[in-house]
């Protein structure tokens, strides 16, 4: 079977599941709310990152994409969907591919609009402490924001195919993103710019803070989530269905 049919038929299933658009809204909603109140806060703060403050609520939104590549992956195994989806397509790397490929375009859609209604709900509360953004850090910040929120849906697909289940992906990446990121990084110093949220976030930046810049730290992000999936691939030929 051709790429495209494919292709078409992983997204006509994750158009039909109801949770899928689900965590999209919730991406779009969660990252522009968050961004809008830690712009109206970060206005009276001179010192801070004013694209980093507009851009902010990506911490939490994340979860969102996250959510959505782990549960699309996850819906396969329920009720013996996968066997079907194998028994119709039995090259399983284009199948693989074609799932991947149809949670990583409406991410990336959904991704560049929540990024820039989240920059312009920040700016509107920064007022003056966002004139010294350019339009070329804008932008920088708007693609790589969707492009990061790409790359961890993209991760959370990997590691459920490994897994196979939704629950525990989201038990190991939630908390690893809320906890280990920001209470046990503090402590490991340069070592915690390579994790793959933090590395990711350098693009949301004026001026990165850390070891690396913002398309570096996107490329360590990209690592992580490739690693992820050749491991989800590689499970996936090796198990059966």
């Amino acid at each position: 079977m051709q790429f495209a049919p494919v292709l078409h038929a992983e997204w006509l299933k994750i158009r039909t599941v109801r949770s899928l658009p689900g965590a999209l809204c919730a991406l779009f909603a969660v990252t522009t709310a968050f961004s809008a109140v830690a712009g109206a806060d970060g206005a009276s703060d001179p010192e801070s990152d004013p694209l980093f403050t507009a851009l902010s609520g990506v911490a939490p939104g994340q979860i969102a994409a996250v959510s959505f590549g782990a549960m699309a992956v996850a819906a396969e195994y329920h009720d013996g969907a996968l066997r079907l989806s194998l028994g119709a397509v039995p090259q399983r790397g284009r199948w693989f591919a074609a799932k991947a490929t149809a949670i990583a375009l409406p991410v990336l859609l959904v991704g560049l609009l929540t990024a820039l209604a989240a920059l312009l709900a920040a700016r509107a509360g920064l007022g003056g402490a966002a004139s010294g953004l350019g339009t070329a850090e804008q932008v920088r910040a708007v693609v790589g924001c969707a492009v990061y929120l790409t790359l961890m849906a993209l991760l959370a697909a990997g590691l459920a195919t490994l897994l196979r289940s939704g629950a525990a992906t989201l038990s190991v990446l939630i908390p690893f993103i809320l906890v280990v990121s920001f209470v046990i990084g503090d402590a490991a110093g340069t070592a915690a710019d390579f994790l793959p949220d933090r590395a990711g976030q350098a693009v949301l930046r004026q001026t990165p803070e850390g070891t690396l810049g913002p398309w570096t730290g996107l490329a360590v992000t990209a690592l992580w989530t490739a690693a992820a999936l050749l491991a989800g691939a590689w499970s996936l030929r090796r198990r059966d269905a």
